[in-house]
């Protein structure tokens, strides 16, 4: 293990794979602790299934990233268990990067209702999970049976992922029912009606009563789309009408249902099971969701998914600010009373977005590349990829900020480090990154 620098990585999917190659790039070492077997992350638990070119694009990215000079790949090892959170602090690296993700479900935030877990209400990370997984002979986890009619509370992408699975799991049920053979990813490619005109289908005979996803702001309001900083007003408007032009889309094409304006109130209660939600109708008000006063409707569903958002799991040793961890700098990510510690990726935007998550992990890890004074040997001072050259500026804002507070040491305890690092190897029988990742492949994929 060459150098003076080395970076341990918590986490080896789309943030911690770009943050790793690039330490690499500049002759430091970076060992990257992985959970799981395979470091894909949200790409392959929390990308529904049907994404099957983006996903193997990913995947790609990710292994080449990995499977290279300077980067030791130690799967099977979640901090705070296999490896505590203090002993990775006293192991002597130069720095320690959180990209360990945003794994647990903001919780709905109505009093009492975490009770009706599996009783009625589902949250998105687990049904994601079983949706990509259910078809591996291995699979053990739990199963569901996806009811007509379902709600969706949310209102980003991944409500609209949620929504779509809800409906394409009961509209392939129903055709399965009356004799057809059913790709799911080929029905999600071509859209239910598309894919019923196709075969001689009359959609509206299959009598399916399709999902619903509740949104307290309105279409225009939903990020699907970003606007450009700085943008002015008629940028602003494009991106507006962008919105509502994918949100209708993704309703033809997957016969969902939108109710805009409306934000939970307290869960339909019947025998000890969550049978709907009572909401309360909004109105935008200087930008802020604002509750109507006497608006309440009962919305009656066999089954509630949340899909709010996620959060970083808590990590003993990791201060934490409400679901959050404790950032003193939210743009270098610099983790607070901790001063070799940095978030980067999911687990500092708490979003699920691969390109948002991308472009953090370049910003903070070319910050930290700075400050650590790795030289980078040639290599262009621009973006990994074509990606990343749109938060160019971001990274060297981050790269300032950082030096400027000089809070990283100059060297790694090398020997220890590496020692660890084979021992660890030994236990878990991993003998490189081909190998390791060609035997973890899932049966099913």
């Amino acid at each position: 293990m060459a150098g003076t620098h080395v970076v341990a990585i918590v986490g080896g999917a789309v943030a911690g794979s770009e943050a790793a190659a690039l330490f690499t790039e500049r002759g430091a070492r970076a060992v990257v602790l992985e959970q799981g077997d395979r470091p894909y992350g949200k790409i392959e638990d929390g990308l529904p299934r049907w994404h099957e070119k983006l996903r193997e694009k990913e995947y790609g990215r990710i292994d080449a990233n990995l499977d290279r000079e300077g980067v030791d790949f130690v799967p099977r090892t979640r901090v705070g268990e296999d490896l505590g959170f203090d002993a990775l602090l006293g192991m002597g690296f130069s720095a320690i990067v959180l990209a360990n993700g945003a794994w647990r479900d903001r919780p709905l935030p109505l009093e009492g209702v975490e009770r009706f877990v599996d009783r009625g209400l589902l949250y998105q990370n687990p049904l994601v999970h079983w949706f990509n997984h259910q078809e591996e002979p291995s699979y053990d986890g739990p199963r569901y049976e996806l009811p007509e009619g379902a709600i969706v509370v949310g209102g980003g992408l991944a409500s609209i992922d949620v929504v779509k699975i809800l409906s394409l799991e009961t509209y392939a049920r129903a055709l399965k029912q009356r004799g057809w053979d059913v790709d799911l990813v080929d029905l999600e490619l071509r859209g239910i009606p598309a894919w019923c005109a196709k075969n001689g289908v009359d959609v509206e005979a299959l009598d399916v009563t399709p999902p619903t996803l509740f949104y307290r702001r309105r279409m225009e309001d939903m990020p699907l789309a970003s606007a450009p900083e700085g943008a002015d007003e008629a940028q602003l408007a494009k991106v507006r009408r962008a919105r509502i032009k994918i949100m209708r889309r993704g309703m033809e094409r997957y016969l969902v249902r939108f109710e805009p304006l409306h934000t939970p109130r307290r869960p339909i209660v019947e025998d000890d099971r969550m049978v709907g939600l009572v909401f309360a109708r909004t109105e935008i008000v200087d930008g802020r969701v604002k509750p109507i006063e006497g608006s309440e409707r009962e919305v009656r569903a066999p089954l509630t998914v949340s899909s709010i958002g996620s959060v970083p799991e808590p990590l003993p040793g990791v201060p934490m600010k409400g679901e959050l961890y404790d950032f003193a700098d939210w743009d270098t990510g610099a983790v607070r009373d901790l001063p070799t510690v940095f978030g980067l990726g999911n687990v500092l935007t708490g979003r699920g977005n691969i390109r948002e998550s991308r472009a953090n992990a370049q910003a903070v890890a070319r910050g930290l590349i700075d400050c650590l004074d790795v030289a980078p040997e040639g290599a262009e001072k621009g973006c990994v990829d074509d990606a990343l050259a749109r938060v160019h500026d971001e990274a060297h804002g981050a790269a300032e900020r950082l030096v400027d507070r000089a809070m990283l040491g100059p060297a790694a305890d090398v020997e220890r480090i590496e020692a660890w690092v084979r021992a660890r190897w030994a236990e878990i029988g991993y003998e490189g990154y081909a190998d390791w990742i060609a035997k973890v492949r899932p049966d099913g994929g």
